[in-house]
């Protein structure tokens, strides 16, 4: 068993050889899975081509035209069913398919974050955002805990002789609050960017209450002076977010213990830096701005040191 004082210096090395501006899409994600072993982590960096392939279809054309024409919808519905069947039903034959098949087994993936992640693509095409708070809760269940729940899959398996075992704990329920949790702060984190792109993820009948509309939150991104109402709604999503950040602390706590050194890492640096942006958050006095709730790549990198220098192998 390796030592901590090796074990630090190995995740240092690690620290060192990340190239932090590379990393655009999924960048916590992709940061904590740098921890782990080298096949793991190109397991992971593929799953997420192939996820983000078909959510930036369907974001690029809503942040160009708004909406998707009811004519539109059926193609798009189409595209979304072709790339699930890749997977799971199809029996083409393409390098990409048999990239993506070959990982599954071997890791022992399951199907159904990619089949929840697709009912949420497909609801984004059919939907211009959450009427309640509830229907946001649903989308975030494909959206958001699918992939967050690939994550803790991977970083949970088991090797045993060279061959890999799944977690000794239930994925799903392990990834579902730290996933809540990191997409209720992105709606915050990135109003301004959304709102710029003709994308809303802030449930209607929380606009309502606060007594607010869609086209004063536009107003609000595109620079004018937030008021206390939206004070209010952010607040709301910030204690939302809150009660979820101390439902994950409780998680890892208990499945910590089952992983080897360097997974209960990847657990901590993901959490931690999602915790990065909603320290950021001041729903009294901020203005809510991309460039005010999104760290710089050297407050990351600085933040990353900390929760290695600070790591402590939980038994």
């Amino acid at each position: 068993m390796e030592s901590t004082t090796s074990q630090k210096d190995l995740f240092l090395e690690i620290f060192d050889s990340i190239d932090f501006q590379k990393i655009k899409d999924h960048p916590n994600i992709l940061i904590a899975a740098n921890f782990w072993d080298n096949d793991r982590f190109c397991a992971a960096r593929i799953c997420y081509k192939f996820m983000r392939a078909i959510d930036d279809l369907i974001d690029n054309y809503k942040a160009k035209n708004k909406l998707i024409e009811p004519e539109k919808r059926k193609e798009f519905v189409a595209d979304v069913e072709e790339w699930l069947k890749m997977i799971i039903v199809s029996k083409e034959c393409n390098a990409l398919q048999q990239e993506l098949r070959e990982i599954v087994e071997r890791f022992r993936i399951p199907l159904w974050p990619m089949e929840v992640f697709a009912k949420s693509m497909i609801y984004d095409i059919n939907n211009d955002g959450f009427p309640t708070i509830d229907a946001f809760f649903d989308y975030a269940g494909g959206a958001s805990v699918a992939p967050a729940s690939i994550f803790v899959h991977l970083n949970g398996l088991r090797e045993i002789d060279g061959r890999y075992d799944i977690p000794l704990f239930d994925v799903k329920w392990a990834a579902t609050p730290c996933a809540i949790f990191s997409y209720l702060v992105h709606i915050i984190r990135d109003f301004q960017k959304d709102q710029l792109n003709n994308l809303s993820y802030f449930a209607d009948d929380l606009i309502i209450k606060y007594n607010l509309n869609r086209k004063m939150l536009r107003e609000f991104a595109d620079g004018k002076p937030v008021n206390d109402n939206f004070r209010q709604l952010i607040k709301h999503y910030y204690l939302l977010a809150d009660d979820y950040r101390l439902r994950t602390y409780d998680i890892i706590k208990e499945i910590k213990p089952l992983l080897e050194p360097r997974y209960q890492l990847s657990l901590e640096i993901i959490f931690d830096l999602y915790l990065m942006v909603f320290e950021r958050i001041d729903f009294k006095n901020g203005n809510f701005t991309t460039e005010e709730l999104n760290p710089t790549t050297d407050e990351t990198r600085q933040r990353l040191y900390k929760i290695i220098m600070n790591f402590e192998r939980q038994k």
